[in-house]
């Protein structure tokens, strides 16, 4: 019976191939570098195909209907010590030839603009190409909801700037890259009319509905919005004024795994259905079965593995059972562990169908208990909604275990703001004590069952929510990306590892709030 110590994980696949691809490392790591050949590629257009198919059944095709606006950061190339050239996954695909020929039909965003090596100026120009040809718009995405989140959010503080812009036909003068600026000489002409349009629909007290009020085509919001990434849900929802939201598929570094069938769903709903021609899937089940709560938001009990089992197939694997995805693949991956666990749904026809739970390498301890990535999620979403009444909402969130003291403890950072308005100067103050102790209670409640027994016998201190000022997890991503993450591909991790980046949040605490009692025995 082979044993799990020969399994390959990601910090032991080594490239066997032409050119690399480089994850995000953001998900439990540093970048990790992932081999691909001219097969693997054939397998992505392949996926490419399948995937605008089941798009078209539901929305027809919006290649015929206008523009797309997908906000898309490439990260350079660099250069291995072997001199294999490595580069993000999305960056891969920017370059590609096909994707270069098709880019000015369907898209806003130029080349030159989606390659410009500071982020901030090319967020900027994609925003404003995408304002100037927003009656050509239909469809608005990015990799992940936080990107399209955050594009949103500096829209909201760059608006009068990019009026600005647009009225006078002339770019702003921070706007140094030549590549940004020769793109916009071609489409940024004086329009006084769209400048006072846009205006009026920003200059708003609210910005519910913002997408569909700027961009009035648009069909639907395109974007991954399971896992690590509902926490943005409800900010989207608030901007995008009824637009479907839709999870279109899974994929990784390692090869597209999953597709979205029914892509009109709700996000806490969706399950993709794997795809069996990209690779070959076997997996190790996890000890416990997952749970699956009213909300539909999924809970691991357990992280580990069973001993007595070796990998499944994928046609052997059970309905509501959570496993741990390996990969063999063609670009010389053996039993790569992905790092992903997943629960089993259902089947379209025989092929079985899957929920993303969360990452096997991401989890909170501060004694012997365990928290996982999906846990931390639910319990955040229950207390979250404590916030309704204060006319708040939670934008960003992440968290790490603190054993600077005994006993140690959750600290939980929560970035807030109004719902009303484009105040960004939250100081604190409007926050109530006893409803943010309150938001501590009921994340408590609502973590597994040894957290709260460890918690009882004081084995475990009070948890802790820090709330930083507005901007601070802006500040986190641009610390990731300096250190070589992909804006596309980027995540906020869920629990914190990095000492650097952990001082940029405790740099910018405005308020700590503890839970004032032990936590609920009873669920």
């Amino acid at each position: 019976m082979l044993k799990l110590s020969i399994y390959r994980d990601s910090s032991m696949a080594k490239p066997t191939s032409n050119s690399l691809k480089k994850n995000s490392g953001t998900s439990g790591g540093l970048p990790k570098l992932v081999p691909t050949t001219a097969e693997s590629a054939h397998k992505t257009a392949t996926f490419n195909k399948l995937y605008r198919s089941v798009m078209i059944k539901h929305f027809g095709d919006i290649n015929q209907a206008g523009k797309r606006m997908e906000l898309m950061f490439a990260k350079p190339e660099v250069e291995t010590p072997s001199g294999l050239k490595a580069s993000a996954v999305s960056t891969r695909a920017f370059k590609g030839s096909s994707f270069k020929a098709i880019l000015p039909k369907l898209y806003t965003s130029p080349f030159e603009i989606i390659f410009c090596p500071d982020t901030k100026q090319s967020m900027y120009c994609q925003i404003l190409f995408g304002l100037i040809q927003r009656n050509e718009v239909v469809m608005i995405g990015s990799i992940f909801a936080s990107t399209v989140v955050r594009n949103i959010k500096f829209l909201e503080n760059n608006w009068k700037e990019l009026c600005s812009n647009i009225k006078t036909g002339q770019i702003s003068e921070w706007i140094t890259d030549s590549g940004c600026r020769n793109a916009a000489s071609l489409i940024l002409k004086p329009n006084p009319e769209l400048a006072d349009l846009i205006e009026d629909v920003c200059s708003c007290k609210s910005w519910e509905g913002i997408i569909r009020k700027l961009w009035p085509k648009t069909k639907y919001i395109g974007t991954v919005c399971t896992g690590a990434m509902l926490q943005y849900t409800a900010e989207l929802e608030f901007y995008c004024g009824g637009l479907p939201l839709v999870s279109g598929f899974y994929a990784c570094s390692e090869g597209a795994i999953g597709i979205n069938l029914e892509p009109l769903c709700k996000p806490s709903d969706v399950s993709y259905t794997f795809l069996p021609n990209m690779v070959y899937y076997e997996f190790l089940s996890i000890k416990e079965d997952c749970d699956t709560d009213s909300q539909n938001q999924v809970q691991l009990n357990a992280m580990s593995h069973h001993e007595d089992t070796g990998p499944v197939d994928l046609v052997n694997v059970k309905l509501g059972q959570c496993y741990e995805v390996l990969v063999t693949s063609s670009m010389g991956l053996y039993r790569y562990k992905v790092g992903d666990i997943i629960k089993v749904t259902g089947f379209h026809n025989n092929t079985p169908q899957f929920q993303f739970v969360g990452r096997q390498n991401v989890a909170l301890g501060v004694d012997m208990e365990r928290t996982s990535e999906a846990d931390i999620l639910k319990a955040v979403a229950e207390a979250k909604a404590l916030l309704d009444p204060l006319g708040l909402i939670l934008t960003e969130y992440t968290s790490y275990g603190d054993t600077s003291s005994t006993p140690g403890h959750y600290v939980i950072f929560w970035e807030i703001k109004p719902k009303e308005g484009n105040n960004n100067n939250n100081n604190g103050k409007e926050l109530d004590p006893k409803v943010m102790e309150e938001c501590c209670s009921k994340m408590e409640d609502s973590l597994h069952f040894t957290y709260r027994m460890y918690r009882k016998e004081n084995m475990i201190a009070a948890l802790e929510i820090r709330v930083v000022k507005q901007g601070t997890f802006e500040s986190l991503l641009d610390y990731f990306v300096s250190k070589g993450a992909s804006l596309s591909q980027y995540k906020t991790p869920i629990c914190i590892k990095s000492k650097e980046a952990l001082n940029i949040l405790d740099s910018r605490v405005i308020a700590k709030f503890f839970s004032p009692r032990t936590p609920t025995q009873d669920n």
